[in-house]
C-alpha cells in the first residue's frame, strides 16, 4: 500500500466515526439512545437494514464463494423478499402497536417472563458469537496488508467500533450506515468497472460472461431436492424464507433499525426497498467474484491465496514438493484456459473440463496438505483471501485505499448495529425489567456499559476464531442453529392465539435440543435447521398446549 491508499483509508474511516459521535454525543434517556429518538425516514431504515447484513465478510467471503464455487450462492436469498412482506404485514404493525424497544418485550406481554428472558438469551448467545467473527473479518485483511499479528488487530479493530458505538449509540449507527453504504457501493462499482478493464485486449464483458458460463460459472438455479446440498432453489426458498424472517423479523440488531423508524410506514417502506435490492446486491457481489475468475484465466492464480500459508510452506522441508506442485497446478490452469478459450467446443468438452476441475481442485487440496504439514497453526482455507488478494495484486494506488474503506465501513457498520443490539437486549430484557424504578441517565450508562462488555466479549471470541470454511456461511451456521427456535416463538406468538407460556417455553427447549442433535451430527444442510427448528416449536407448543389445557 502506498502513502495515497493510507490517506483514503484513515481519512474515510476517521470522517465516519467522528462524524457519528459529533452528531450523537448526547442521549438524555434511553428512547434516544436506543430508539435514535424514532426519527429515521424510511431510506435510513433501508440502508441501515442492508448496512447491518451486508459486513466485511460480506466483501471478503462472497467474492471467494462465486471465485471457486460459482454464483449458486445467489439462491440462499431467493425468501428474503417474501419475508420482509411477511414481516411487514404482522410483525411491525404489532411492535409498533405495542411501543417496544426489543423484540423480545412483546413475548412478556403475550407469554410470560420466562419465555421473553429465554428467547433473549438465545438471541444473545448467537449474535454474541456472531459479532466476534465481523469483528474478525477486517482484522484478517490487516493482518494480510500489514504482517501484524492477527490477535492484535482484532483487538484494535473491536477497541474502534466499540468506542464508536458506545457514545452514539442507535442514532449515530444510523447516520453513519448511509455513508458507509454510499462507500460501499461506490468501492464495488469502481472494483467491478476496473476487472473488466484489466481483461486482455479483445475480450470484453459479454467475452467474459461467455467464459464464465463454460466454467459453469453462472449456474445460478439448482432444482434438485436434497437436504444435504446447501444452496438449491428450494432451501433458498424455504429454509432461506425461514432465516430471513427469523433475522429480520425477531433479531434485534434488525429489529432495531426499524423500531427507530419515524412511523410504521417509514419502517415498513424501509424493509421493503431492502426486499427490492438485496438479491440485485448480491448477485453483482457474486458476479464481481466470477470477473475475478475470468481475470485469472489470463494470469497465474495462487495455489493458495492466503499470503502467511504460502511462507510458511516455502521456508520449510516441504518447500521443494509444493513448488513442483505450484508448478503442475499452473500446467493445470493453462489446459482450462485453453479448454475455455478453445473456439469450438469438442463434444467431451464438459468431460474434459470436469476432469481438469477435479485434478485442479486436487493439487489445490495436496497444497493445504503441504501447508498443515508445513505448519499446523496456519489457515489452509483460502476463500476469504482470494479478493482482498486480487485488491492488493492488481488494483492501482488510491483504489486500493478505497476497497479496504468498503471492508471496514461493512465491517464497522455491521458490528456496531450487532453491539448496539446485544446491549439493548441486555439493558430492557434483562437488567431493566429486573432494576426498575431508576434515573433515566442510569438507564443509558447501564446500555452504554454493556456495549464495552459485549464489545470485549465479542473480541475475546475473534481472538480464538478460525476461518471454518469460509466467514459468511459460519455467519448463516450460526444463526440457523439458533433463528429456527427464536422464529418458533414469535410465529406462535402472532398466529396461535390460544397457546400459552408454559408450552411455548418447553417446547422451545426441547426443539433447540433437537436441533443441536442434528447439527452435531450433520443430519442435514443448515439452511433446513431454519425450517426444522420453528415447525418443532410450533408443534411441540401445539402439543403441550393440548396436554397443560387438559391438565
Amino acid at each position: 500500500m502506498q502513502i495515497l491508499d493510507w490517506i483514503i483509508l484513515g481519512v474515510t474511516l476517521a470522517f465516519i466515526v467522528l462524524y457519528g459521535v459529533w452528531k450523537n454525543n448526547s442521549h438524555k434517556n434511553i428512547k434516544e439512545y436506543l430508539k435514535g429518538g424514532n426519527e429515521a425516514r424510511w431510506w435510513t431504515v433501508g440502508l441501515s437494514v442492508m448496512a447491518t447484513q451486508a459486513s466485511a465478510i460480506t466483501f471478503l467471503s462472497t467474492p471467494g464463494q462465486a471465485f471457486h464455487d460459482g454464483m449458486g450462492f445467489v439462491q440462499f436469498y431467493f425468501g428474503l423478499p417474501f419475508a420482509m412482506l411477511i414481516i411487514c404485514l404482522f410483525f411491525i404493525p404489532v411492535y409498533h402497536r405495542l411501543n417496544v424497544y426489543t423484540a423480545y418485550e412483546f413475548l412478556e406481554k403475550r407469554f410470560n417472563l420466562q419465555v421473553r428472558t429465554l428467547t433473549a438469551l438465545l438471541f444473545l448467545v448467537q449474535r454474541g458469537l456472531a459479532a466476534g467473527i465481523t469483528i474478525y473479518a477486517p482484522a484478517i485483511i490487516l493482518s494480510v496488508v500489514l504482517g501484524w499479528d492477527l490477535k492484535i488487530l482484532v483487538v484494535l479493530v473491536g477497541t474502534l467500533v466499540i468506542t464508536y458505538t458506545m457514545i452514539g449509540g442507535t442514532k449515530a449507527v444510523n447516520v453513519t450506515q448511509k455513508q458507509q453504504m454510499f462507500i460501499i457501493f461506490l468501492g464495488m462499482f469502481i472494483a467491478f468497472g476496473f476487472i473488466i478493464y484489466r481483461f486482455p485486449e479483445g475480450i470484453g464483458f459479454n467475452d467474459a460472461l461467455h467464459l464464465a458460463g463454460k466454467a459453469g460459472k453462472l449456474n445460478v438455479l439448482d432444482f434438485s431436492i436434497d437436504l444435504n446440498s446447501r444452496y438449491t432453489f428450494w432451501s433458498g426458498l424455504t429454509g432461506g424464507l425461514f432465516l430471513a424472517l427469523s433475522y429480520f423479523g425477531t433479531d434485534q440488531s434488525q429489529v432495531q433499525r426499524y423500531l427507530s423508524g419515524k412511523s410504521l410506514k417509514e419502517s415498513q417502506m424501509g424493509l421493503i426497498m431492502n426486499g427490492i435490492l438485496k438479491i440485485p446486491m448480491q448477485f453483482f457481489i457474486l458476479l464481481v467474484g466470477v470477473m475475478v475468475f475470468v481475470f485469472y484465466q489470463f494470469e497465474p492464480a495462487p495455489i493458495n491465496f492466503n499470503p502467511k500459508a504460502l511462507a510458511a510452506v516455502q521456508n520449510s522441508e516441504s518447500a521443494e514438493a509444493f513448488s513442483q506442485l505450484e508448478t503442475e497446478n499452473r500446467n493445470t490452469q493453462k489446459e482450462i484456459k485453453n479448454l475455455l478459450l478453445a473456439s469450438s467446443e469438442a463434444a467431451d468438452f464438459s468431460e474434459q473440463l470436469e476432469q481438469l476441475s477435479q485434478t485442479e481442485k486436487a493439487q489445490r487440496q495436496q497444497a493445504k496438505d503441504l501447508i498443515t504439514q508445513a505448519d499446523p497453526s496456519q489457515e489452509t482455507n483460502d476463500k476469504d483471501y482470494v479478493f482482498i488478494s486480487f485488491i492488493l495484486g492488481y488494483l492501482p494506488t488510491g483504489l486500493i485505499g478505497l476497497l479496504l474503506a468498503v471492508i471496514f465501513s461493512a465491517a464497522m457498520s455491521s458490528t456496531a448495529s450487532e453491539l448496539n443490539a446485544l446491549a439493548a437486549t441486555t439493558t430492557v430484557d434483562l437488567y431493566q425489567r429486573n432494576v426498575q424504578e431508576k434515573p433515566a441517565a442510569h438507564y443509558v450508562n447501564a446500555s452504554k456499559t454493556f456495549t464495552l462488555i459485549w464489545g470485549i466479549i465479542a473480541i475475546l471470541f475473534a481472538s480464538v476464531g478460525n476461518l471454518f470454511e469460509n466467514l459468511i456461511q459460519l455467519v448463516n451456521i450460526i444463526g440457523s442453529v439458533f433463528y429456527g427456535t427464536i422464529l418458533g416463538i414469535f410465529l406462535v406468538a402472532i398466529f396461535i392465539k390460544h397457546v400459552q407460556g408454559k408450552a411455548v417455553f418447553w417446547a422451545a427447549l426441547l426443539s433447540e435440543a433437537f436441533i443441536l442433535t442434528l447439527f452435531s451430527f450433520d443430519v442435514v444442510s443448515f439452511l433446513w435447521l431454519n425450517v426444522i427448528g420453528a415447525v418443532l416449536t410450533v408443534l411441540f407448543a401445539l402439543f403441550f398446549q393440548l396436554i397443560l389445557g387438559k391438565k
